[in-house]
């Protein structure tokens, strides 16, 4: 039996950080792990960032209130889980994900937490685990289940080489080049197609 282990941003609700950016005019928070390979390295600059300019975490979470799922994200899902059970494997933290699951029907989600002061500063966070998308397959397969893996970035990585299939849905083209023998969609249909011949068969 195959179980799915799936990204969040970029492939069912907009990069959290890219809307954040935006909406707060600080360029320097649109880099993702799109761009950067190391998360620890992303995280610490994004706090960095967020104290120099005096954001709290209220202010991230406005913004997040704001974000929809991708447009054919949430049907796509649902179809999924008519099928099999899916687990959104994710780099985000809980203070930030409630809003986005509502929006996508509560699937289940694996994520990690912030540590934020008492005058609602952001100023840490806590990972699960080292490597936490792999650990999550890895643990599935220990229960003898088999696991399709999909995600557009660099810390997808681990968690797509992994599983027993791992897919990069819609990625940029530096993982594409430097992760070239990786299957590659680049929308919900290609995607369901893909995962028909081994849900289906």
């Amino acid at each position: 039996m195959y179980v799915i282990c799936s990204d969040l941003e970029g492939v069912f609700v907009p990069e959290v950080w890219v809307n954040v950016a935006e909406k707060t005019g600080i360029p320097e928070l649109r880099l993702t792990t799109r761009d950067v390979s190391d998360y620890n390295i992303l995280m610490k600059q994004r706090i960095k960032i967020l104290a120099e300019h005096g954001l709290k975490l209220k202010d991230i979470q406005n913004v997040i209130a704001t974000i929809k799922p991708m447009e054919g994200a949430k049907e796509f899902l649902s179809w999924l889980k008519e099928i099999t059970q899916v687990i959104i494997v994710s780099d985000t933290f809980a203070q930030f994900a409630d809003p986005l699951m509502k929006k996508l029907d509560r699937p289940t989600l694996f994520c990690h937490k912030l540590k934020v002061d008492q005058d609602d500063n952001i100023i840490d966070y806590h990972l699960r685990q080292k490597d936490p998308k792999r650990k999550v397959v890895e643990a599935l397969q220990s229960l003898k289940y088999e696991v399709i893996a999909f995600g557009d970035s660099y810390n997808d990585v681990t968690m797509l080489q992994q599983a027993e299939v791992g897919i990069l849905f819609r990625p940029p083209q530096n993982v594409i080049n430097d992760y070239p023998k990786l299957p590659v969609v680049q929308d919900y249909h290609e995607l369901r197609k893909l995962l028909e011949q081994y849900l289906l068969e």
